[in-house]
């Protein structure tokens, strides 16, 4: 099977393309179950325009969220192409990276002042912190409490910048995991199985032994898979049909995965 990966530079940021990473079934006693972390755990609250805004009204400026919106989805799409993972191998940081979208995008609504720019970039990268800016699903601590029971450990593996940590302490998570992997630190993102050999190195294990599971077709259960993870897509959206993902390696809902990871690990 050949996996379909997204490009963002020409095309909308949900669109895919096919690469040729082949997908090998993974069988073996289970031990680990690795995480993607955003729209798999938990979402982002608002849009990237309301939090940029609303940054700017600190500062006495008043900006029109769409127009923000739509600047932030020019900009945000054009860095990805040109700085993949936030930069990493041109000598960027995700801290560098994410200031120079939001002042780019805010440069594109008129927002001329060097002051208010670095403000607001700067208070909005440390912002995305707070657990004030996401919503943890509710299924998601029911799942990883499940896991745990089983005698399962668990580590993360996600296409994010290094307040990922940050991110999963202030939203009362990072307790649950024993390592956390963001692509940043990894140096490579999904859907790059190089990313998934890195995990596989901390959980100290074959392949065989480990599922992952995320929302994401490619990076999550396609990428998985070609490391030779058991792969379990969440598909909460019923997008996926069983003729693209078979039924016992997709889930709706975070409450079936532990019986799912029970059927595998009574393989």
């Amino acid at each position: 099977m050949a996996i379909k990966a997204r490009s963002s530079c020409r095309k909308g940021e949900d669109e895919e393309e096919t690469t040729n990473l082949p997908v090998m079934l993974a069988k073996g006693p289970l031990r680990w179950v690795l995480w993607d972390v955003k729209d798999t755990l938990m979402e982002v609250l608002g849009s990237a325009g309301k939090q940029y805004c609303k940054e700017a009204e600190k500062l006495g400026l008043s900006l029109c969220h769409a127009e923000v919106d739509a600047a932030f989805e020019r900009v945000y799409r054009d860095y990805s192409c040109r700085y993949p993972n936030y930069g990493k191998s041109q000598g960027l940081t995700g801290q560098t990276w994410w200031m120079k979208v939001v002042k780019d995008t805010l440069s594109q609504c008129r927002v001329q002042d060097p002051m208010v720019l670095n403000t607001v970039a700067n208070n909005a990268y440390w912002n995305f912190r707070n657990a004030t800016n996401w919503k943890i699903y509710p299924d998601a601590k029911p799942a990883l409490e499940r896991c745990s029971s089983l005698g399962l450990k668990l580590g993360v593996v996600s296409n994010f910048d290094d307040r990922l940590e940050e991110v999963l302490r202030s939203c009362g998570l990072l307790s649950y995991f024993s390592f956390v992997i963001s692509s940043e630190e990894a140096g490579v993102a999904k859907p790059s199985p190089d990313i998934f050999v890195q995990a596989l190195q901390r959980c100290g294990t074959s392949a065989d032994n480990v599922a992952h599971v995320g929302d994401h077709f490619v990076n999550d259960y396609l990428a998985s898979g070609s490391a030779g993870i058991h792969g379990i897509l969440l598909d909460r959206h019923n997008k996926y049909k069983e003729a693209e993902v078979p039924q016992e390696q997709r889930i709706v809902s975070l409450e079936e995965l532990p019986s799912r990871l029970q059927q595998i690990m009574h393989q």
